[in-house]
């Protein structure tokens, strides 16, 4: 391959927006300078599999990589890793880097993405309390978790419930903690909140809601335990917290482009300069369906916003607009969610939960505006298309699972 005098593109991340779009760049037929600068050692890879096949041991490192080292040679990608940004200079357009050097730009993606949120409290260093966003994280909590050690959960969201999962599949004791009352507090209904409760209770694993935790106490070394708020200590061999994460958009901010929790973005990602692109787990962006800004941590959310940046830099036409879904697997369970309960004022629930196999519908009016689907594809895929479409469905007929889901098909 050639390289042209076509413009300099600069993607500050090598996850998984930054990697799809220096693939997508070339792909669409770019054909000038691609930098890709990580601050891993390691090209960019699948973080899903980190808390689940991987942890679990059934899947092998190399296969989570997105493209094999030798791809981004053949393609003429200057991929560098174990390099950080540490300053963006949008005047002079360049972003200068850790050890001193520095590269010029014609337009830049940030894809920062997001950091683990730390529980500031006594005995976050103790060996044994761990996070899980990178490779590295999950080689060190594979280390931890196995038969007859106690593992602690701290947040019930997604990463926290498949850590717990993968823990039970390896041998551990998993308790879970959680300050809300019940799990996935903050990103499904209580339908289903207490639904996937009670299938890890079955599964062996012990929930304390409601609770805070105050300290982690240990032999000043490693950690023994958490001690809770109401004075209690839960033992424990390792801990893993899983409160949420905060974006990385610093760079950005100390560069005085637009943040609000994230970097603001429009439906190319560019941000409030025209030179600069944001994609991924750092952007805020907007959500037409819904009439709103908001900032979204999914692979299917990285993956649009770099077709979106990808089609902007090269001149192609704007990829059509999709409706945000997320999945989660935990034990044979598959929860698949698209689109957002925003402004929903019924809910409408379809199959038994006893059977393992339901949805649950969220209404605006007589819009769909989110749907939850656990084993339950068709529901997931029409749901979808119907948030899509803003098609009126009949909620009676939505509700009964003797009424194909072809019938709602757009």
């Amino acid at each position: 391959m050639e390289l042209r005098a076509q413009p300099r593109i600069v993607i500050v991340g090598a996850g998984q927006a930054g990697g799809t779009l220096a693939a997508l760049l070339r792909q669409y037929g770019h054909a000038g300078p691609i930098t890709l600068i990580g601050d891993e050692p390691i090209p960019p890879y699948q973080r899903p599999p980190l808390s689940k096949a991987w942890l679990k041991g059934e899947t092998a490192a190399e296969r989570l990589a997105l493209k094999p080292l030798k791809f981004y040679v053949d393609k003429f990608i200057d991929f560098r890793p174990n390099v950080r940004a540490v300053k963006l200079e949008r005047s002079a357009r360049k972003v200068q880097l850790s050890g001193g050097t520095e590269v010029g730009y014609d337009f830049l993606a940030l894809a920062t993405g997001a950091r683990a949120i730390a529980l500031p409290i006594p005995g976050a260093n103790l060996e044994g309390v761990m996070f899980l966003r990178t490779a590295a994280d999950a080689v060190t909590m594979k280390a931890e978790v196995g038969p007859g050690k106690r593992l602690a959960v701290i947040g019930a969201g997604y990463i926290g419930l498949e850590v717990a999962a993968s823990g039970r599949a390896l041998g551990a004791e998993v308790v879970v903690l959680e300050r809300e009352a019940r799990p996935l507090p903050r990103v499904v209904c209580e339908v289903l909140s207490t639904f996937v409760r009670k299938y890890h209770e079955k599964h062996g694993v012990k929930f304390e809601l409601g609770v805070k935790a105050r300290s982690f106490e240990g032999d000043g070394r490693r950690i023994t335990g958490v001690r809770l708020a109401d004075g209690r200590l839960i033992r424990c061999d390792a801990a893993v917290v899983g409160i949420g994460a905060h974006p990385n958009d610093e760079l950005a901010a100390e560069a005085g482009l637009q943040t609000a929790r994230g970097i603001v973005v429009d439906l190319e990602a560019r941000t409030s300069d025209p030179y600069v692109f944001a994609i991924g787990d750092v952007a805020h962006r907007p959500m037409p369906i819904y009439g709103r800004m908001f900032r979204m941590e999914s692979v299917p959310n990285a993956l649009e916003q770099a077709k979106q940046a990808a089609a902007a830099i090269v001149g192609r036409p704007p990829p059509a607009g999709e409706v945000p879904w997320q999945w989660s697997d935990q034990y044979d369970l598959k929860l698949q969610i698209a689109g957002y309960p925003f402004d929903v004022d019924e809910t409408v629930v379809r199959g038994d939960p006893a059977r393992d196999k339901f949805a649950v519908f969220h209404l605006m009016g007589n819009k769909l505006q989110s749907v939850e689907a656990i084993n339950a594809p068709a529901e997931f895929v029409v749901g979808r298309q119907l948030i899509g479409s803003r098609k009126a469905v009949d909620k009676r007929r939505l509700a009964d699972p003797t009424v194909s889901m072809k019938e709602f098909s757009v």
